[in-house]
C-alpha cells in the first residue's frame, strides 16, 4: 500500500495550499484537525475530559474544516489533544510568567504536540509522515542527517518555530510551502479554487482569542501576582507596578512613571518582585547565555560565527557564539542588542540553516 501523509489542517490557506500541492503530487493524504480547548467562541476553552464538551467542540470544528477537506477529497480526522495542550503548552506558557519571563509557546507546542502527540494519533490511520503549511525547508544532508532550512519569504519564513524539532521529527516531517512566497501560496489557492475557512493571519499566541495576556493569566488557577516597586537603574524607587506577568523586557507603555524620557522595562526581578525600568540605551546588551539547546547540526565543539535570532519578529544579527558545555552556548553580539529576552528563543543560523535553537537565560 502506498505510504500516507497526514495534513495538520487548521483551516487557513496555507495548510490547505499544503494539502492541495501534496494531493497533486499523488501523495495518499488524510487531514488531522486538533482541539486544544482553546478555539474561539463557545465558552469552552481550557476544558478536557467532559464528552458533552467535546462533542459541542468537535461540531463546531467539523463545520469549519470538513469543507476544506471535501475541497481535496481526502478523509478528516479530529483529535482531542485538550489534555495534552493544557499540559504541555500552556501550563508551561502561565509557569514561564511566573518565573518572572517571557515564554514562546509556539517553539514548545512544535516540537511537543504537532511533530510528537500528533503524528503518533496519524498513524492509526497508517500515516508515516506530517505535513503542515510552515514556511520552511527540509533537506537531507550527505552525512543522512536532516537540515532544516529557512523558508524564501523573508517575511512569512518560520523556520525559527521548527529549531527545537529532533533529527527523527524532522525525519518524519514535510513542508510543502518552503520554497514558496506567500502570495505564491495566494494564488495557488485561487487558480485551485480553494476556499479557507478563515482568512485572517495565525496568531503569535493562538490560544488566547479574549483579552489581554494578563487576563488570561488571572484566570489560571494557582497563577498569582502581587504588586511591588519599580525601581530606576540607580536602584531608587520611582513607582510600583501591579504584577511582574504585566510586563515584557524592552516594554515601554504601561509602566506609569513620568520622567524627562520614557522609561523601558530594563529587567525583571523575580526574587524581590521588582521591576527595573531604564532609558532606551539601558536596553542594549553585547551578551546573552543560551541553555537546553537543540541541535541539528552538529554542536559546535569551538567557537563559531553565527547569525542569531532573539525572537520570532527579530532580524537575525551576527554574533560569535561560544560552547560553554554541550547545550548551552553564550552568544556574543558584534554590535549591543537591545530586549534580550530571558525565556524567549534564540535560534543560530549560518546562511539559511538553523543549527539549532534554545532558550535565553
Amino acid at each position: 500500500m502506498q505510504a500516507c501523509t497526514a495534513i495538520a489542517l487548521s483551516g487557513g490557506i496555507d495548510s490547505l495550499v499544503a494539502a492541495a500541492l501534496l494531493r497533486d503530487r499523488g501523495c495518499r493524504l488524510i487531514a488531522l484537525h486538533f482541539l486544544s480547548g482553546y478555539e474561539a467562541g463557545g465558552g469552552l476553552c481550557g476544558t478536557h475530559g467532559d464528552d458533552a464538551n467535546f462533542a459541542a467542540l468537535e461540531n463546531r470544528a467539523r463545520r469549519s474544516i470538513l469543507p476544506l477537506a471535501d475541497q481535496l477529497d481526502i478523509p478528516l480526522h479530529i483529535i482531542d489533544l485538550r489534555k495534552e495542550f493544557q499540559e504541555q503548552v500552556v501550563d508551561y506558557f502561565v509557569d514561564t510568567y511566573g518565573r518572572g519571563q517571557t515564554p514562546n509557546p509556539c517553539l514548545v507546542c512544535n516540537p511537543a504536540i504537532k511533530f510528537t502527540i500528533l503524528l503518533e494519533k496519524a498513524r492509526i490511520w497508517g500515516a508515516t509522515h506530517i505535513a503542515s503549511g510552515h514556511y520552511a525547508t527540509i533537506e537531507a544532508a550527505d552525512d543522512g542527517r536532516m537540515r532544516l532550512l529557512a523558508g524564501i519569504d523573508k517575511r512569512k519564513d518560520q523556520s525559527y518555530f521548527l529549531a527545537r524539532l529532533s533529527q527523527q521529527q524532522l525525519a518524519s516531517a514535510v513542508l510543502p510551502l518552503g520554497k514558496l512566497t506567500k502570495e505564491q501560496t495566494r494564488r495557488i489557492a485561487h487558480s485551485k479554487g480553494l476556499i479557507p475557512a478563515t482568512t485572517t493571519e495565525s496568531q503569535d499566541i493562538c490560544f488566547i482569542n479574549e483579552g489581554t495576556y494578563n487576563d488570561f493569566l488571572a484566570r489560571q488557577p494557582g497563577f498569582r501576582s502581587q504588586p511591588g516597586s519599580i525601581e530606576d537603574m540607580g536602584g531608587h524607587v520611582i513607582g510600583s507596578h501591579k504584577g511582574l506577568h504585566h510586563y515584557t523586557v524592552g516594554q515601554r507603555r504601561g509602566i506609569n512613571c513620568p520622567a524627562a524620557e520614557p522609561y523601558y522595562v530594563v529587567q525583571i526581578d523575580q526574587q524581590r518582585n521588582c521591576l527595573r525600568v531604564g532609558n532606551k540605551e539601558d536596553l542594549l546588551t553585547d551578551r546573552c547565555r543560551v541553555d537546553h539547546i537543540n541541535w541539528i547540526a552538529p554542536a559546535p565543539q569551538r567557537p563559531l560565527q553565527v547569525m542569531v535570532r532573539v525572537r520570532y519578529r527579530h532580524k537575525a544579527v551576527s554574533a560569535l557564539l561560544s560552547p560553554i558545555d554541550t547545550n548551552r552556548v553564550e552568544i556574543r553580539f558584534d554590535a549591543p542588542e537591545p530586549a534580550v529576552t530571558p525565556g524567549q528563543g534564540a535560534v543560530f543560523y549560518q546562511d539559511d540553516e538553523v543549527l539549532g535553537g534554545g532558550w535565553i537565560e
